[in-house]
């Protein structure tokens, strides 16, 4: 492979990762910035087969592959044995896929199928870089990272896992329409917008607690506007709850454009998933966040600690929350301007806009190798 200097003009990049939107957003973000800095590049990404993967990717102009792999952690008995027996067949499909496609880097962003990708490329002696969104690292790139060359972190507390010298702070890639929501975000006067997001996991327990908090300070709630993405079960039960009680709402089950969102939210009420807290800190919206209690490793609750440490969100474990509680709390920081600013601040210098960059250098750099 020549070295053609800080311009290189090709790169071909395997990605591997997936089984949550988590995972694919910085994949598809990470994609598209190789697109944009490298112009001759091919990229292809080796997944699962769950179809929201496939769909997801696909939507997005990647070359997509799959290759069979189970998840080994929290798994009884006969799931763990079938992981265990597809195992080698994982790590031959991904040598094939390899060796066909023949990668400069190979970039793990999480999940079970990283495992086996990324050890079959460290078998066939290919540059490797595995991208950990979370401050707990899942059981794949923990044990990965005594192979592979770089370990990209999305926040400072998960570098005590692996390997001194490894470890670079890149933050977690987001989409560039939400970077541009973060540049046109104003200062948040006007009528107070408040923005739920129930989430994929969990969110029947967000929905209910919203609702009752609301239902609770009706009155001290009805110069806000509330926009609230319920998941799928719950958006009749949550928009018959608002029209009932005279809200200013707008509810879906999922919104496609969150950039749009971002940019008209005051403050936001979420879990704490390592997508959506990169996605706030570049846009800047200050969060009550209520952590998801069955999250692996607990690993929601610390990656929200290192935004309220920063005053930048407040944090509350669900199990310890009441609507009454999270009502005043809301009102608490919307009605207050120079609270919200600061916290907004606050949150702006914990995004990372250039992540994608930075990984993308990385995987340059390895390149040449």
């Amino acid at each position: 492979m020549s070295d053609t200097g800080s311009n290189k003009s090709t790169l071909r990049l395997l990605l591997t990762g997936g089984g949550t939107g988590g995972h694919l957003f910085p994949a598809v973000a990470t994609a598209d910035q190789v697109r944009e800095a490298v112009p001759e590049s091919s990229v292809l990404f080796v997944g699962t087969r769950r179809r929201l993967d496939r769909d997801s990717l696909a939507r997005s102009g990647f070359s997509v592959t799959a290759i069979h792999s189970y998840g080994l952690k929290g798994k009884n008995v006969w799931e763990l044995l079938k992981a265990l027996v597809v195992l080698p067949l994982s790590v031959m499909e991904s040598c094939y896929h390899i060796l066909k496609f023949n990668p400069d880097v190979v970039l793990g962003v999480g999940g079970y199928v990283t495992g086996p990708v990324v050890a079959a490329a460290w078998l066939l002696r290919r540059p490797t870089m595995i991208h950990e969104q979370n401050s707990v690292p899942g059981l794949a790139n923990r044990k990965l990272g005594r192979l592979v060359d770089r370990v990209c972190l999305s926040l400072p507390q998960s570098e005590k896992f692996f390997p001194a010298g490894k470890s670079v702070l890149t933050g977690n890639p987001v989409r560039k329409k939400i970077i541009e929501a973060g540049r046109r975000r104003g200062s948040g006067n006007g009528r107070r917008t408040l923005l739920i997001l129930g989430g994929s996991q969990g969110a029947h327990a967000v929905n209910e607690m919203i609702v009752e908090a609301l239902r609770g300070g009706m009155e001290a709630f009805s110069s806000v506007r509330v926009i609230h993405q319920t998941g799928r079960d719950d958006e009749q039960m949550v928009k018959q709850a608002y029209e009932e009680m005279g809200i200013d709402h707008l509810v879906s089950a999922f919104f496609t454009d969150m950039a749009e969102l971002y940019q008209q939210a005051d403050l936001i009420v979420s879990r704490a998933g390592a997508t959506t807290l990169a996605e706030i800190g570049v846009v800047g919206v200050p969060a009550v966040l209520i952590p998801y209690p069955y999250a692996a490793d607990n690993h929601q609750e610390k990656n929200g600690a290192w935004y309220v440490e920063s005053g930048a969100a407040v944090m509350f474990a669900q199990q310890d929350l009441t609507p009454q509680m999270l009502a005043e709390e809301i009102l608490r920081i919307i009605n207050d301007q120079t609270r919200l600013e600061t916290m907004s601040e606050s949150m702006k210098k914990l995004g990372i806009s250039d992540a994608a960059e930075r990984i993308v250098g990385i995987c340059l750099d390895l390149s040449r190798k």
